[in-house]
This record gives structure tokens, sequence and C-alpha cells, in this order.
């Protein structure tokens, strides 16, 4: 019996951990399965894992108000290395590109766990963009063992870096496979009919090295192409950051944007299947919406998801307001490159990467006995 921990903190942890958890747990004839949450995203964090019927065993319940990334690595470390002696885990499992994520892999190197890291390979090589997640995954990359690479041009990063070809594995990505949970053919949500007959816009915002200016920018752009585009509407599920609802609050002002608070998965996901385009700083939102065959214009300068860029589902539009309000209205306006984008295929899986994460790993532990 091989004894995982599964660690993650925010919400879109868990939305892309929970299927491998649901998978881990298929397998309680070989693995006993144990999960840790962190905890800075506490309500929304519940959402999730009650939508998966996931249950953590330990909760660090680090979320403060105003909290740090130096306070995040202080209380992690502080909680986690108690859990660590006692469980004494085979591996760690940790995902993606978090602060949670970086520390909770250096708190496995410190204890000599052997680490394994879902979505390992995204890359933008600007180790201040995003900040701080593009240092958090090569840092993790530099720990792990076993590195689930979503792409084939994740893996093509990792081999960049020297790390160890036998050691890397296409899965795909685990968001894929949380659509398959979340997505529902009758869903309805009194936002739908509120939008009604319009074209639904969905829009994220929250990436720290965008708080200030370039928020500014982006949401001035939108508010001009709404005003000028009366069959649109955008919902906007706006982050906890009290300086992203303030200026929301300042500079989107049209009646035909509605700020909603955090939805739930369930909620969101199938919201983002009734849109007809997304725009967002967000990560995650940039493997799910091409999932759903929507178009997303990102408004940022880099992306550590390049494939959908290439294949045409992705349009990098920067941060400024003139260059989002052409791009956007571009979109909106010009039929046949609304249906290029929307019907551009989908690099990022089929929806079993968590299946080959666990084969991979009951395969390989099998062996090392």
């Amino acid at each position: 019996m091989k004894k995982i921990m599964v660690l993650f903190g925010t919400r879109p942890e868990a939305i892309k951990m929970c299927p491998v958890v649901k998978e881990l747990e298929k397998h309680t004839d070989f693995f006993e399965t144990v999960v840790c949450v962190t905890g800075q995203h506490k309500e929304m964090l519940q959402q999730v894992l009650d939508v998966f019927d996931v249950k953590p065993k330990f909760n660090l319940n680090i979320m403060k108000t105003k909290q740090s990334l130096f306070s995040i690595t202080q209380d992690i470390l502080g909680k986690i290395e108690s859990i660590l002696d006692d469980e004494k885990p085979d591996l760690l499992m940790v995902h993606g590109d978090t602060s949670a994520t970086f520390v909770s892999a250096l708190a496995g190197f410190y204890k000599n766990i052997p680490v394994a890291h879902v979505e390992a390979g995204l890359r933008t090589n600007d180790i201040y963009s995003p900040f701080p997640e593009e240092f958090n995954r090569q840092a993790v990359g530099v720990i792990a063992k076993y590195h689930f690479a979503p792409t084939e041009m994740a893996k093509n990063n990792l081999l960049h870096e020297g790390k160890n070809e036998n050691n890397i594995y296409i899965t795909g990505n685990t968001a894929i496979d949380a659509l398959k949970t979340t997505v529902r053919n009758d869903y309805h949500n009194d936002l739908l009919d509120w939008v009604n007959n319009d074209k639904l816009v969905i829009l994220t915002a929250h990436r720290r090295e965008n708080i200030g200016e370039s928020m500014k920018n982006m949401f001035s752009a939108i508010n001009r192409v709404v005003e000028e585009n009366n069959n649109i509407k955008v919902v906007f599920p706006i982050h906890m950051n009290p300086i992203v609802r303030e200026l929301a609050d300042l500079y989107l002002k049209s009646p035909r944007i509605k700020i909603i608070e955090p939805m739930d998965v369930i909620d969101f996901h199938n919201l983002l299947n009734k849109s007809y385009l997304v725009l967002t700083d967000s990560g995650g939102i940039q493997e799910e919406a091409p999932s759903l065959g929507k178009p997303v214009l990102v408004m940022r300068d880099t992306t550590e998801r390049p494939e959908g860029v290439k294949a045409g589902t992705l349009k990098l539009v920067g941060t400024q307001e003139d260059t989002i309000y052409n791009e956007f209205t571009s979109l909106l306006n010009n039929p046949l490159e609304y249906e290029k984008m929307s019907k551009a295929s989908n690099p990022y899986g089929d929806g079993y990467a968590s299946k080959r994460i666990i084969d991979i790993l009951k395969a390989d532990m099998v062996k090392g006995e």
C-alpha cells in the first residue's frame, strides 16, 4: 500500500486536482489517499470540494485578511512539517504554479519525500510574468520526481531545462476531466434569463501583476465595447480582492455588465458553456473555454499556454485599452474570425488525464517495489 498525499489550496487548483483524487480513490487496494488543503480560498475552495465530494483529512486554514506571499510561505511551512512527520507519505502530489504548490513541494524536498507535479512544464520564461507563478512552477520543476505535462510543448520546455525524459509524461490537462463532472445539458440559471437573446461574454480578471493601471485599461475597454454594442451582455464573477472590486466599481459602469460574487464550479462551467466568448487574465480558463468551443481573448502580455494561441482558440491582446477594445470589437463583428477561433481544435486533452496519471504512478511504484 502506497500513501499519496495530495496538497492544494486555491479554487482553481481544487478544480484540477479533485478529478485526480477521485481517480486515486478507485484504487484503494494499492493507494491510501490523504488530502491536505492549505485553505487560503476558504469558501471558494469548499464549494469545489463539495461538488466533487472530496473530504480533506487536513486543512491548514492559513487564510487571513491581507495575506501576503510571505505569510503564505511562512504559514504553510510552519503547519505542514508535523503533518508530514506523522503521515509519512510515499509521495506528495501538487498542482501547477501557486505559492501553496511551491511551498508544499519545498516541504517535501526538506523531508526527502518524492514530489509529483501535475500540470508541469508550463512556461513564459519571464520570471515576473505571471508573478509569482512563473517562479513557482519552475522551482517545483527542480524538485519534482514525476512531471505530468499536459502537452507536447510543456514536455519540450522541461526537456530544454534538462529534465530527465524518463520522468516526463504527457497526460493532457485535468481541467478537461473536471468538465465531465460539472457541465450539464439541463443547466439553467437566472443569469441566462437576464442575458436573454443577447451574446453572453464571460469576464474574469484578478492577476496580481495587472492590478492597477492595466486593470483600469481592461475594464475601460470592455465598458466601451459594451456601450457600443447593444446585443451583448457581460457577466463578471468578481474576485475577492478588494482592489479588483474597487476598480470594477469605478470603470465597469454599463448596465449590461453584471458584476456578481464568485460562482461555484457548477455554475461557472455551465455559464461558460453557454457563453459566446471569454475575456480573461486567468490561467485555467484558457484550457476550459477551448474545450467548450469558446474563443478567448487573453488580457496579458504573455501566456504559459501558447498551445492555445498556436491552435487559434486563444488570442493574446495585452493590457492596453485601445488594443483590447479593437480586438474585442473585431471578434464581435467578424463572423469568420469568430468561427475560426470557436472551431479550433482543443490542444489540452480528452478528459482522461487523471486516469493516465494514476496508471503511470501505479505502474512505476509497482516496478520500484
